[in-house]
């Protein structure tokens, strides 16, 4: 895989595909930790004399335009972070797109709309995906691909475009890809993984992969809902995703191979997901029929924070509760704390939980790294092929 260093871009029009999938609130950018690790990549090849087209997509709009995803208010955080004007164009490949990049002069910025506005993106349709990214090649002279947290989408703006002109990967991708040797290469033992949150049928494998790497597994928020589910204790009105055949498989697997498997030993429930409703600590193997799990409880809390103590590899996916609610995100805040307070290698795996770090007070600072990509990151554990890391190990050179 090339670099950018390995590119010739002075004066050229470079497309950097990036991921600018940041929370919002109204106009309103809530965590720039995606639009802050783009920086480097773009620094470099603006300071090399490179004319910079940036393209991303945010949220999951139905293949046209729709004013909640609009990439407008992060173009504004991007041009404060870069500390320069950044051009934003109203579409991805019309008039609007097409007058910005003939006008793009070398050290300058443009940001394309939302890519997810067009069909052709997402589209499963080598031939209506190929159109599209026929569309976005022919607007620069070579690509770099820097967007990590989409790189498990075989998506027009991630793989196929790389098949249409020169490329290499951004200082992200590099970065990512490092990280992840650190979690399956260049493992210093004891490895533990804590994960939680939801997707969790999109969890589930990733699981059987780890089981033959690290030596405990830390399981909490919706996971924790399936796993207890899995070995038939009542978990109330609790979200409950994904095979619990499969779940009960690994469950037999860790316990066969020696790995701990570490389950909830209490939990705090509500019977609603809201600041107002009343909490109560419960067991985790009894959780009443009319509450929800929200949070791990404070024993929990302390066993986690045991088993991450002498950790020398951490990686963490997933908050351990709802922590957009304080009153629910103690356990969250307990693990963040025990995996800062390490000194081994330390890995949050993106989206939440790296939006749930940042909220509680910590930096990214704080750990080894931050990824940007949740979803890569697992899918890259669990041993899958990438489509938009291939597309830059290939495509055309």
């Amino acid at each position: 895989m090339r670099t950018i260093d390995d590119l010739d871009v002075f004066g050229k029009k470079v497309l950097v595909r990036l991921d600018l999938n940041v929370p919002l609130r109204g106009a309103e950018v809530t965590d720039d930790g995606k639009i802050r690790a783009s920086l480097p990549t773009l620094t470099a090849l603006l300071s090399r004399g490179a004319a910079v087209i940036t393209c991303s997509h945010l949220g999951r709009p139905a293949g046209a335009p729709d004013p909640r995803y609009t990439l407008a208010p992060v173009s504004v955080r991007l041009a404060e972070l870069l500390h320069r004007p950044v051009e934003f164009a109203m579409d991805t490949v019309g008039l609007s797109a097409h007058a910005i990049v003939a006008n793009i002069q070398p050290t300058q910025v443009a940001l394309l709309e939302n890519l997810r506005f067009n069909p052709g993106e997402t589209s499963k349709d080598d031939a209506e995906r190929g159109k599209f990214a026929d569309q976005l090649a022919a607007m620069a002279d070579m690509y770099v691909g820097d967007g990590f947290g989409a790189v498990h989408r075989r998506h027009a703006s991630v793989y196929d475009v790389a098949f249409r002109l020169p490329h290499a990967a951004g200082y992200l991708i590099q970065a990512e890809i490092a990280a992840l040797g650190q979690l399956t290469r260049h493992i210093r033992h004891p490895y533990v993984v804590a994960l939680g949150g939801a997707k969790v049928a999109d969890k589930l494998p990733v699981v059987d992969g780890l089981l033959s790497r690290a030596d405990r597994v830390l399981i909490g928020g919706a996971m924790a809902s399936t796993f207890l589910a899995a070995q038939g204790y009542s978990v109330g009105t609790s979200l409950v995703e994904g095979d619990l055949d499969a779940a009960r498989g690994y469950l037999a697997k860790a316990a066969a191979s020696g790995v701990e498997l570490v389950l909830p030993l209490d939990l705090v429930t509500a019977a609603q997901r809201s600041a107002d409703s009343p909490q109560h600590v419960v067991a985790a193997t009894s959780i009443p029929a009319d509450q929800q799990a929200l949070d791990i409880g404070p024993e929990t809390r302390e066993l986690f924070a045991g088993k991450l103590a002498d950790a020398q590899t951490i990686f963490w996916n997933g908050p351990l509760g709802v922590f957009e609610i304080p009153r629910f995100a103690h356990g969250t805040f307990a693990v963040a704390k025990a995996i800062a307070a390490s000194s081994g290698f330390t890995m949050v795996g993106g989206g939440d939980t790296a939006a749930a770090v940042r909220s509680l007070g910590f930096g990214d600072t704080d750990f080894s790294h931050v990824s940007t990509g949740g979803g890569a990151s697992l899918e890259f554990l669990e041993g899958k092929a990438l489509p938009g890391l291939a597309a830059l190990e290939s495509g055309r050179l």
